[in-house]
């Protein structure tokens, strides 16, 4: 009964979650078209207090801080899906080959994912986006490449933990390929651990972003990020915080739904799982 309620409790808070996140992330979708101007520079209005005509203010050159703050993390959400679909894609093929075969194989695949995670993520992206030059492709490349290893991971140990079980063994005396096996019969039951996996990444991927056009390595302008913009915001922190508040608690707010929504359907989906930390 206790186990019960406690099942119940946390599915009505994802459902919180969810509901939160997705009124937020519709406002954040429809920004372009709600705020159609956020980029038209209007010096008479530059530093402006929040005000009900500009909740957020406006930045150094006039423009409305909620309108840019809203397009940034929409910049960043739709960069942050891209990377998470290449890097999942990539990892869960891999891991579950290595799973699945074994062998040779999976000792090599090993070694590869070993070596991606000696050194943290971040700055392997910095010291690798440093040679080859910022822009948005280069970024979105690196980090999608910096980002299997934990879903191959995940994918592999799934998959050993299928590939002796009787469905399969009756698939493969039935005469059905290993590659038909593992994406018909293994594929859909690693999906489901991987599932919370992937919103917990999503944030991860939005706030590296964040961090790496905060220091340079990133998004550029004219684009609106919201890195960039909290870049630009320490010059006027003195005489304008809003432009460094307003920007920060709107991504730690956005942030935060989605790992708690993360969070509430890997309780759902596989409550004893772990989350395997990049």
């Amino acid at each position: 009964m206790l186990k019960s309620k406690t099942l119940k409790k946390k599915a009505n808070h994802g459902l919180i979650w969810a509901a939160l996140l997705g009124a937020i992330l519709v406002l954040i979708i429809l920004s372009s078209t709600i705020f159609p101007n956020s980029n038209v520079i209007n010096l008479a209005q530059m530093l402006e207090k929040p005000s009900f005509g500009h909740l957020f203010g406006t930045d150094e050159f006039g423009r409305d801080l909620l309108s840019r703050t809203l397009n940034g993390i929409r910049l960043s959400l739709i960069y942050a899906l891209i990377i998470e679909a290449i890097a999942s894609v990539f990892g869960i093929v891999i891991g579950m080959a290595a799973g699945y075969f074994g062998g040779i194989l999976d000792d090599f695949l090993n070694f590869v994912m070993n070596i991606f995670q000696i050194f943290p993520s971040s700055v392997a992206a910095i010291a690798i986006i440093a040679i080859l030059g910022s822009s948005d492709v280069t970024l979105v490349a690196i980090l999608s490449l910096l980002g299997w290893v934990g879903y191959a991971r995940l994918a592999r140990s799934s998959t050993l933990s299928f590939k002796e079980r009787d469905f399969i063994l009756g698939a493969k005396a039935a005469g059905a390929s290993d590659w038909y096996i593992i994406f018909k019969h293994i594929l859909p039951n690693v999906l489901m651990p991987l599932l919370p996996m992937i919103t917990l990444y999503i944030g991860h991927e939005i706030m590296s972003i964040a961090g790496l056009s905060f220091l340079g390595f990133g998004v550029q302008p004219p684009n609106a990020e919201i890195g960039l913009m909290l870049k630009d915001s320490a010059t006027y922190i003195n005489v304008a915080p809003w432009l460094l508040i307003c920007p920060g608690v709107t991504l730690a707010i956005v942030v935060s739904l989605i790992n708690a929504l993360g969070d509430s359907l890997r309780d759902k989906l596989d409550p004893h799982s772990e989350i395997i930390e990049r």
